[in-house]
């Protein structure tokens, strides 16, 4: 019997040390990787929200368009004239990227995505000083090609939109090399310097129109 007890006792002890080995073993494994390191994989580190979705915090309004926040997106009409809004940041080399959109009311739809932009200092209302990846469909210089203030600059290779329709855009700019992807396609290629730094700003550029944006985001590459 006293050997028996003695034989039960060690299993008792064996099978309970096993079972405390096996608990601390789970507690220590590590556990699913975050959003945030998935986030890493997948290249989406860096991105920075430019629009929260619910008003106009961080953006500035010039000229007459008229700007507000519907179901989630950022638009912009023409009713009571055309114009502009900017994005607070001030950057040189940069990323930037959103989903748009443009609808023709009857005066035909144009608008664009500004970047190294700054509002004019005789007229803060007017256009801006800068480069815009232009959102348009109806004319030659159509979305994807280089504006600089009024004067097409570098040439989109084709025309993958057209009027009501979302689509994706890209801008890249490091040092003067300016690169714009249409629905992740790059489109344009450009060498220029002649604007250094300045904000993110959209268009509302024609009477009669609609721009529509969501998701957007940049990153800094300056740092």
């Amino acid at each position: 019997m006293t050997k028996n007890r003695f034989f039960m006792r060690t299993t008792t002890v064996i099978l309970t040390g096993l079972i405390i080995g096996i608990f601390i073993s789970a507690c220590n494994t590590t556990q699913p990787k975050s959003d945030k390191t998935s986030n890493l994989k997948s290249g989406q580190t860096g991105w920075i929200s430019l629009f929260n979705g619910k008003n106009l915090d961080g953006w500035t309004v010039r000229g007459n368009a008229n700007w507000l926040v519907k179901d989630g997106v950022l638009t912009g009409t023409s009713e009571k004239g055309t114009g502009h809004i900017y994005a607070d940041p001030v950057l040189s080399d940069l990323e930037v990227k959103g989903m748009f959109r443009i609808t023709d009311l009857g005066g035909g739809a144009n608008s664009g995505l500004y970047f190294r932009a700054n509002p004019p200092a005789d007229n803060p209302e007017s256009y801006p000083n800068g480069y815009e990846a232009q959102i348009c469909h109806n004319q030659k210089a159509y979305t994807g090609w280089l504006w600089k203030p009024g004067k097409p600059t570098g040439k989109a290779d084709t025309l993958l939109t057209k009027d009501g329709e979302w689509f994706s855009m890209k801008v890249r700019a490091v040092g003067s090399k300016l690169q714009i992807w249409v629905n992740d396609q790059l489109v344009m290629t450009y060498e220029d310097d002649e604007y250094k730094k300045g904000h993110f700003a959209i268009q509302c550029h024609n009477p009669g129109m609609v721009i529509e944006a969501k998701e957007i985001y940049y990153k800094d590459l300056s740092k």
